[in-house]
């Protein structure tokens, strides 16, 4: 319930795919790692937009980091994180080109790659393999053939599929609500 109170983007970008991670599935992945034991050390949100999943492995007690390109997402991020409580650091930064270390799990909702073509996902899946032990990510359904090779020697260890409701944001939406298909893996890379 508290994610819910989480604000998503003010004015979103096609470009670079800002989509939110919908409350109710943002919770179900912070508390599959949770249970798993793998927010006990420092959490990752690559591509963090406005924070929900950084804020939400703090207010589950993670070291929390949210990484985003986007100056005016990263404003709405740290505004959702005072309002709920939640110390998250928040670093503006490009996922090719930000060093991190000391990365325990990666959780993440990465552009898929629809509006540029294919491979919007691959800068956040290299750099998610380099930093962390453990990732959680979605993923067009579809995907876990690419998935699979791309992360190697890392292993795919649980995909689930999630019907994602994708609300309208872009002008070329023509429905208030799409529902896509979409794959959550955790991958391990210890």
């Amino acid at each position: 319930m508290i994610l819910e109170r989480v604000e998503g983007f003010s004015a979103p970008d096609p470009r670079l795919e800002q989509y939110s991670t919908p409350a109710p599935i943002a919770s179900e992945i912070l508390y599959s790692a949770l249970m798993r034991g793998d927010l006990e050390g420092t959490v990752c949100d690559l591509g963090c937009g406005t924070g929900i999943l950084a804020i939400g492995a703090a207010i589950l007690g993670s070291r929390s980091v949210g990484v985003e390109l986007d100056p005016t997402a990263l404003k709405i991020a740290n505004e959702n994180a005072r309002r709920l409580g939640a110390t998250v650091g928040f670093v503006r930064g490009d996922v090719e080109s930000i060093a991190l270390k000391g990365v325990s799990t990666v959780v993440m909702n990465p552009p898929f790659g629809a509006q540029r073509g294919s491979g919007g996902d691959r800068a956040f899946l290299r750099k998610a393999t380099e930093i962390g032990e453990v990732i959680y990510s979605i993923h067009n359904a579809g995907s876990e053939g690419f998935i699979r090779r791309f992360v190697e020697p890392c292993k795919i260890e649980e995909v689930q599929r999630i019907a994602f409701p994708l609300k309208r944001s872009f002008k070329f939406h023509s429905k208030d609500v799409e529902i896509i298909e979409v794959e959550l893996y955790r991958i391990f890379c210890r």
